[in-house]
């Protein structure tokens, strides 16, 4: 079978268990008949009334979207990119270096154990509220997965490649570029995976507690006012949002490792 033919044959499978779930969504809201578990067939056009009905000119984003959907997306990927180069940095230099893995990794576990969410009030009284409270929270939700990952590649890079770069005195910035980096890279995607679905959460703990705006503190607000079909939706759109992140991310992650399967 050509590689054409099985991402073709790969494509129908997945939009048929596509279909089968959301058929199996259908039936069991429709066979429980509660009130508080609505079908996709109310979700959906919800969604889609409240985010995707505006003008072509605003890109048919509503009023609502641009004044809450965007703002939590911007946060999110704010907190998640501040969060990937804090971690890779403080990742790569731990990893390298016995000395500084001694004396820091106490610290990083002890840190990492504490659960992000419940350091959210935290945030909200040491930086007030609004979007710098809420990017941090997202930072510090998202940057242990991507350090801790970041810190096991590094901490494995073939001997002899290293070796074989100081016997040809290769810089220590060339070495790091081209050796260091690219031999810890598919530990730090499996960090970054980890942290798309981290910052998904964080993003809205955060806009539960210290936002004005924002999906979080709409959900907060179609709950306390019954909008049963809007707290759905928000639910709905931040799974498409998690599956849009991690689709961008693999595409990443084959172009950066394509190196590998070029070598295998």
């Amino acid at each position: 079978m050509s590689k054409a033919l099985r991402r073709l044959v790969l494509t129908v499978a997945r939009l048929a268990v596509l279909a089968a779930a959301l058929a199996g969504w259908q039936l069991a809201a429709e066979g429980g008949a509660n009130p508080y578990f609505l079908p996709p067939s109310v979700v959906f056009p919800a969604m889609y009334r409240q985010w995707f009905d505006g003008p072509v000119a605003h890109l048919w984003l509503t009023a609502d979207a641009t004044a809450n959907l965007l703002p939590s997306i911007g946060r999110m990927l704010g907190g998640l990119a501040i969060a990937s180069v804090i971690g890779i940095a403080l990742g790569v230099a731990i990893g390298r270096s016995a000395l500084v893995s001694d004396l820091v990794e106490p610290v990083v576990h002890f840190a990492r154990a504490v659960p992000p969410p419940i350091l959210v009030p935290v945030f909200l009284f040491v930086i007030g509220i609004g979007t710098p409270m809420e990017i941090w929270s997202i930072v510090f939700g998202v940057v242990w997965p991507v350090l801790l990952n970041a810190i096991d590649g590094a901490r494995h890079v073939h001997a002899g490649h290293l070796e074989t770069a100081r016997a040809f005195k290769i810089p220590a910035l060339q070495r790091l570029v081209r050796i260091i980096l690219p031999s810890a890279a598919p530990k730090i995607f499996a960090g970054l995976r980890l942290g798309v679905a981290l910052a998904l959460v964080m993003m809205i703990v955060s806009e539960f507690v210290g936002s004005v705006n924002g999906i979080g503190r709409e959900m907060m607000t179609a709950q306390g006012s019954g909008q049963i079909s809007l707290m759905w939706a928000i639910i709905v759109i931040l799974g498409l949002l998690g599956v849009v992140l991690t689709l961008l991310l693999g595409v990443a992650e084959r172009q950066v490792l394509a190196w590998q399967r070029g070598s295998a």
